[in-house]
């Protein structure tokens, strides 16, 4: 590791009083030394990362990190700041602060290395090192494995037995298997592995555990797993080939409460393994079902089930919609009675291509619903989820309740195969149970209950849905515009701008003038908080840092295709005004988007769909208006407060002359 720290980057007096600050002063030495080559570009990504988890650890540890293209060489640099720095740790601020900068396409030799610094963060010899080091070439070393830190000293050994006494009999260890893993996999996959190896030895645990981080992963041998006892996951992506793991008590948790309570999940597993629980992973350890952490509510895990299905199904949303509105742009509103291509198609007549385009993204399109259950029904019980699921979807399509009853499906059908997994049964049938058992005796209660109990009253709800926005006018429709606005940028994104999205996108699966004018008012809403982040950094500049004014020109691109997350680093930065400025500039355009009586067919595409829009004049007006709005809006707050940059970088000027003074994070 020696090459990839050296004296130059070793700040033990480092002068910063936020993580911002802290990660620029220490990328500025990688810059000097010509290992980052875009400093606010790097920092960039050092921020992205740091909004996915916080990076600070028990024990007074900072370790921001992350992948860039920016970076030339794995690189490490070390600060020790007098007063700590909050880096979201539970137990206070950190005082040693490690900037680890990987290539986009870091070699697993070098992750490796990464990887063992992690492992030795656990070691307070080490750490005691460092606080107590008063040179950077020393520091250097000691970090990079040439030193050794001095050990502590050992407790004299006590004589209480004799010799004559014989040693006790050994006792058989508790068992366990674990896998960690990061959304980096760079360090805290690495230091909950150390976490969990040390309580382990402290418990009397025998304990084995699969890092699976970036530089891939070595499978624990299947005998080992086989005579285990339980199993930990301590991990924030999902665990690969989990389905190793089954018939196993098992304790799912996000791979911070593995560095940070390794000694209580031990205990954990001992419980349930006490209790005879075998909460396999191809049980109710779901990929999303138990990873927000213990005393997690259901209103939450509801949110993240609903999640899951919908990004499933967005794609399909994407390629079909987009296919279906391409047909009718080359062949004209009537391509929808065009006979099938697999019957009648000419090469050279447009007419036919339509129908090719038309009849493919209606094919995609008819898997919406299907999707969106069968994901859910995943999100809640994994793989065992998805044939209930996807059969509820299908029995939603054919009893017309459409986007509704598939959202009832899902979670019938997720809920339905967690209460299998929940009966305990006899060794002999386990491995048949996530194939055989599982599919058919959910499939069969899903099918009963669509069919003959929910299925029905959802559908009738589901056309009565259906007629209301076909009925839409008026104030009616302006209010709805106004609703759908607010939801599309509120967090920009996030679970209520899906639920909106969801909402106009499930009126497409069965089309009418109310649903078409709901899909051009989300739409349109949805494009105005980016266009309006790179408007005001067109007009008013110098309100914004210089990382700010270059997202800015990225964020014209984002807003004109519909990807409202082009307005995440302004609101992250400053979100008391950039977000109710989005709000209000999304609350009319959909009003106005309504009151224009405004359609779309396309579920997406921004401004590259124009021509599938009704009335494309007045929508351009109303995505114009609404960016307005949001510009003003947020020029005025952050005139009114100052440059109110928020959580961005610290120490990044105003103007290019770097003369404008710091002012406070906003948040």
């Amino acid at each position: 590791m020696s090459d990839m720290i050296t004296a130059d980057l070793v700040d033990l007096d480092l002068a910063a009083q936020t993580k911002e600050a802290a990660a620029r002063s220490l990328a500025e030495r990688m810059v000097a030394l010509g290992r980052v080559t875009d400093l606010d570009g790097f920092l960039a990504d050092v921020a992205a990362r740091e909004a996915q988890m916080p990076t600070g650890l028990d024990g007074g540890i900072g370790i921001p990190h992350c992948r860039s293209e920016h970076v030339t060489e794995p690189t490490l640099a070390f600060g020790r700041p007098a007063d700590g720095i909050d880096f979201g740790a539970p137990d206070g601020p950190a005082d040693l602060i490690f900037l680890i900068a990987a290539p986009a396409g870091a070699d697993d030799a070098h992750l490796t290395i990464l990887s063992a610094l992690a492992r030795r963060l656990m070691d307070p010899d080490f750490t005691a090192a460092l606080r107590a080091a008063t040179d950077p070439a020393a520091t250097a070393s000691l970090i990079s494995g040439d030193t050794a830190p001095p050990a502590a000293p050992e407790p004299a050994a006590t004589a209480t037995a004799t010799a004559e006494e014989p040693p006790p009999a050994a006792p058989v260890p508790f068992r366990v298997v674990a896998v960690t893993s990061c959304p980096t996999g760079i360090a805290h996959t690495y230091m909950a592995a150390e976490a969990l190896e040390q309580a382990g030895q402290a418990e009397g645990v025998e304990i084995v555990v699969e890092p699976q981080g970036s530089a891939g992963f070595t499978r624990l041998d299947p005998a080992v797993i086989a005579a285990a006892d339980g199993v930990i996951f301590a991990h924030d992506v999902p665990v690969r080939e989990k389905e190793r793991f089954a018939g196993k008590p098992t304790v799912d948790v996000g791979v911070k409460a593995g560095i940070n309570r390794p000694a209580e999940l031990l205990a954990e597993v001992r419980d349930k393994a006490a209790r005879g629980e075998t909460t396999a992973p191809a049980g109710t350890g779901s990929p999303v079902d138990e990873a927000g952490g213990p005393g997690e509510g259901y209103g939450t895990k509801l949110r993240k089930w609903l999640m899951s299905g919908v990004s499933y199904m967005v794609p399909f949303v994407a390629a079909g919609g987009l296919l279906i509105a391409l047909g009718f742009a080359i062949g004209g509103y009537t391509i929808d009675k065009a006979p099938s291509v697999a019957e009648h198609f000419v090469w050279t007549d447009s007419t036919s291509w339509a129908a090719l385009l038309f009849q493919v993204g209606g094919l995609a399109f008819s898997f919406l619903v299907p999707v969106l259950a069968g994901y859910i029904a995943y999100g809640m019980a994994d793989r065992p989820g998805l044939v209930p699921g996807f059969v509820g979807g299908s029995i939603a399509l054919t009893i017309n309740a459409g986007f509704l009853g598939g959202l009832a499906a899902g979670l019938i059908a997720g809920g339905t195969v967690m209460a299998i997994q929940r009966v305990k049964v006899p060794a002999a049938l386990r491995g048949i149970m996530p194939v055989v058992v599982i599919p058919l005796i959910s499939s069969a209660v899903v099918g009963f209950l669509m069919f003959l109990v929910v299925g029905k009253p959802i559908a009738e709800l589901q056309k009565a849905l259906t007629d209301w926005l076909s009925g839409l006018s008026g104030a009616n429709a302006v209010i709805l515009g106004v609703v759908l606005g607010l939801m599309m940028c509120f967090d920009l994104g996030g679970p209520l701008n899906k639920v909106a999205y969801a909402f106009a996108v499930g009126g497409l699966a069965n089309p009418n003038d109310g649903s078409l004018k709901v899909m051009a008012a989300v739409m349109a809403a949805g494009m105005v908080p980016p266009l309006a982040m790179a408007l005001a950094t067109v007009v008013r500049g110098g309100l914004f840092n210089r990382t700010e004014r270059e997202n800015g020109k990225a964020a014209w691109v984002l807003g004109s295709s519909f990807i409202t997350e082009g307005a995440i680093p302004f609101a992250a930065a400053d979100p008391l005004r950039v977000i109710p400025s989005a709000m209000a500039g999304g609350a009319v355009t959909g009003a106005l988007s309504m009151l224009f009586e405004c359609t779309l067919r396309a579920p997406h595409g921004g401004i590259f769909v124009l021509p599938l829009i009704g009335n494309p004049v007045l929508y351009l007006i109303a995505i114009l208006a609404g960016t307005a709005v949001s510009a003003a809006l947020v020029i005025l707050l952050k005139g009114m407060g100052g440059r109110g940059d928020g959580k961005a970088v610290e120490g990044t000027p105003a103007t290019e002359s770097g003369t404008a003074p710091k002012v406070p994070a906003t948040v």
